[in-house]
């Protein structure tokens, strides 16, 4: 294993010791995705910061906000990475005031807010939102049984996208669809795979050839990777410059690292299919970062954050199907 990737392993399992010192009850795929958005910003953060943030964001919000619940960990990190905390929120609470005007408001819609309020200034926002709805409207037009609330991130992450052309960026992202439901069954997480390739440039086809390579390689290789909720993560990580066999290499490396240590390791450890979903995760914030592998700035962010958005969706997903069965019961 590369040294950088032996150092990023050690620092993931660190960040990952902080989250669970102040989020103790936390479930582990959670924990993970919050040590990532501490890992991906390269500050020092500790648990009494992270703690401070979780104590602001309780004394602004109640207890049945959609800040708090499932999104209570991962936002609490995302403000203890931010410069200014205080106004991290109140700049997402107001961002998020803005979405509900053209959506319902939900945990996604929270995850949306926070990824438009570190990237659009406080004027645009509303032209921001009105356009995520224009595209959401049309991703409802093409699949109106798959597309539901947890599109509303991925509506929100293409209306920042610098391609003008709202129909465009929703045929590319059909034109993925079909393309990977060749090889991938499931409907709804093939969906938000292509969502993820049209926000990337380049041509549909061969971003869609290379993301089939990477899942075909990695099973070549005895790694299978997830087919479901884990593959928007994977689309994330094939958008990157990098070639498919040094991708292989470096997630099996990743992967291997993982699952020497807990949550990961024994019978009750987290899943092999998370657990690669979690590697690919941690490989493109540390592309994102390279120096050497050439990748500009604005590819290596977009990667890291879609590969971010779309584990915490899986987690939203996962604890609303909970709920949901729990209720029944």
């Amino acid at each position: 294993m590369r040294d950088t990737l032996q150092r990023i392993c050690e620092t993931y399992f660190e960040k990952r010791e902080v989250v669970k010192e102040v989020f103790k009850w936390e479930n582990d795929s959670l924990v993970s995705v919050c040590a990532s958005v501490l890992l991906n910003s390269g500050k020092s953060i500790d648990s009494t910061q992270l703690k401070a943030c979780r104590q602001l964001l309780k004394d602004k919000t109640g207890v049945f906000s959609n800040f708090r619940q499932t999104m209570e960990a991962p936002f609490a990190s995302m403000m203890a990475v931010a410069d200014n905390a205080e106004e991290k929120l109140t700049k997402t609470l107001k961002y998020y005031e803005a979405l509900k005007q053209q959506f319902w408001g939900s945990e996604y819609l929270v995850l949306a807010a926070s990824i438009l309020a570190d990237s659009v200034a406080e004027w645009d926002v509303e032209k921001k939102a009105a356009r995520a709805k224009t595209i959401y409207k049309l991703m409802k037009e093409e699949h109106p049984f798959l597309t539901s609330q947890e599109d509303s991130v991925s509506a929100v992450m293409l209306a920042m996208s610098d391609k003008p052309d709202d129909h465009a960026l929703v045929q590319d992202a059909e034109r993925a669809y079909q393309i990977l439901k060749q090889t991938f069954s499931s409907g709804n997480d093939v969906q938000a795979a292509s969502f993820v390739l049209a926000l990337a440039e380049g041509d549909i086809q061969e971003k869609c050839a290379k993301m089939v390579s990477l899942y075909e390689s990695l099973k070549n290789t005895g790694v299978k990777y997830g087919k479901y909720h884990e593959l928007a993560t994977l689309a994330a990580l094939s958008i990157l410059p990098m070639s498919v066999e040094d991708m292989v290499t470096d997630m099996v490396a990743v992967d291997t690292c993982l699952a020497e240590r807990k949550p990961y390791s024994g019978i009750f450890g987290l899943d092999k299919k998370t657990r690669l979903m979690h590697a690919a995760m941690i490989l493109s914030c540390e592309y994102a970062k390279s120096e050497d592998a050439n990748i500009a700035a604005m590819v290596g962010t977009l990667a890291m954050i879609a590969a971010q958005q779309a584990a915490m969706c899986a987690v939203i997903c996962a604890s609303a199907a909970a709920s949901s069965a729990s209720a029944a019961n």
